[in-house]
C-alpha cells in the first residue's frame, strides 16, 4: 500500500514508506474491519445454508454469491496489504497470482449488482413472469456468466504478460501492484476500454430498473394498492447505486490518488490508505446492510444465530465465575 498508480517508482515510494508505529496502527485498523466483514458475511453465510428458504430462492443466491465474492476479495486484498508492510517487496509469480484473483471478485461485484437490480425488476414490474424467469438453474447460469464475463476481461492479462516479459521476471521480486505486474503500454489501454464499457452497461442497467421500479411503485400508490414491495425495491436499487458508485471508485483509482498526492504531497501514504479504505473496505461493508440486515427474513433468522454466538461465548465465562 506504500505504492500506487500514479507513476512513481520502487525508488521514490521507499521514501514515503511508514514510520513502524504507524505502519502497525494502520495494519490493525485494517485487519480490525476486515476480522468484523467478514465475521458478519460468514454469519450471512451459514444463515443461508441452514434454511431452504434461501437457498431456494434466486434473490438471496444472488446475494449470497455477491457476499462470497466481497469476502474473497476482502481476503486478498488485506492479505496483499498486509504483505506489502511485511516484506514490502514479493516474488512476481506469486503477486501475478494474487493480483489476478482480485481484479476477478472487484470486476465481479458491479455485474453481480446489476443482476441484482434486474431481478428485482422482474419481482415488481413482471410478477407473473418472475418464477418462470427467475429460476433457480437460471441463476446459478447468470453467476457462471459473471465470472466469465470478469475473466474475459482478466485473462488476457495474464497471457500478455506471458508472452511479453522474459523468464527471469518471473522468479524477481518486486512492490506487488498491478501496474508494478502488468505493465505494458496494451494492459493500460485495454483495462481503460474494459472500465468504459462496464461502467456504460452497469449503470444503464440500474438507472433503467430503477425508473422502471419508481413509476410501478407511484402506480401502485395511485391505485391506493398495496406499494410496499415496489417502494423496498426502488430503495434497494437507490442503495445498490450508493454501493455502485462506491465500486466504480476502483475504476478512476489511479486518477483520484494522482490527484490527491499532487494536493497533499507531504500525505502520501496517508492518502493511499484513506484511498484503500473507500474504495475497497467500505463498498463491502454495505453489502450485508442492503440485503441481510434490510431484509426481515433474513434478519429474523440472522438475529438468532448472532445472538447465540454471544451467548454461547457468555455462558462459560458465567459458569466459571459461579464456581
Amino acid at each position: 500500500m506504500n505504492s500506487s498508480s500514479n507513476g512513481l517508482s520502487v525508488s521514490s515510494v521507499q521514501s514515503y514508506r511508514d514510520s513502524f508505529s504507524t505502519s502497525v496502527v494502520k495494519n490493525v485498523i485494517i485487519l480490525a474491519l476486515g476480522l468484523i466483514i467478514n465475521y458478519i458475511n460468514g454469519t450471512l453465510i451459514h444463515t443461508f445454508r441452514k434454511h431452504q428458504i434461501f437457498y431456494m430462492n434466486p434473490r438471496y443466491i444472488l446475494f449470497i454469491h455477491l457476499v462470497v465474492n466481497d469476502m474473497i476479495q476482502l481476503t486478498t486484498t488485506i492479505s496483499l496489504f498486509v504483505l506489502s508492510y511485511i516484506f514490502y517487496q514479493i516474488n512476481v509469480s506469486l503477486c501475478c497470482l494474487i493480483i489476478t484473483l482480485a481484479v476477478f471478485t472487484t470486476l465481479n461485484t458491479p455485474l453481480n449488482l446489476a443482476v441484482m437490480a434486474v431481478e428485482c425488476y422482474i419481482a415488481i414490474c413482471l410478477p407473473l413472469r418472475h418464477n418462470q424467469l427467475c429460476t433457480i438453474k437460471r441463476t446459478y447460469i447468470v453467476i457462471g456468466w459473471i465470472w466469465a464475463m470478469s475473466a474475459a476481461s482478466t485473462l488476457p492479462d495474464v497471457c500478455i504478460i506471458l508472452a511479453t516479459e522474459p523468464l527471469q521476471f518471473f522468479y524477481s521480486t518486486i512492490f506487488c501492484e498491478r501496474d508494478n505486474v502488468f505493465r505494458h503500454p496494451i494492459h493500460m489501454k485495454k483495462r481503460d476500454i474494459s472500465y468504459i464499457i462496464y461502467l456504460i452497461c452497469v449503470w444503464l442497467t440500474l438507472f433503467y430498473t430503477y425508473f422502471k421500479i419508481f413509476f410501478a411503485a407511484k402506480e401502485a400508490k395511485a391505485a391506493k394498492s398495496s406499494g410496499g414491495d415496489a417502494k423496498k425495491a426502488r430503495n434497494t436499487i437507490l442503495l445498490h447505486g450508493f454501493q455502485l458508485l462506491l465500486c466504480m471508485l476502483t475504476y478512476i483509482a489511479p486518477m483520484l490518488k494522482s490527484t490527491l498526492v499532487y494536493w497533499f504531497p507531504t500525505h502520501y501514504v496517508n492518502v493511499v490508505f484513506v484511498c484503500y479504505i473507500i474504495i475497497q473496505i467500505l463498498p463491502r461493508f454495505l453489502s450485508p446492510i442492503v440485503y441481510g440486515l434490510r431484509d426481515k427474513t433474513f434478519r429474523q433468522h440472522l438475529k438468532k444465530y448472532l445472538l447465540c454466538t454471544v451467548r454461547a461465548s457468555i455462558k462459560p465465562w458465567t459458569e466459571a465465575k459461579q464456581s
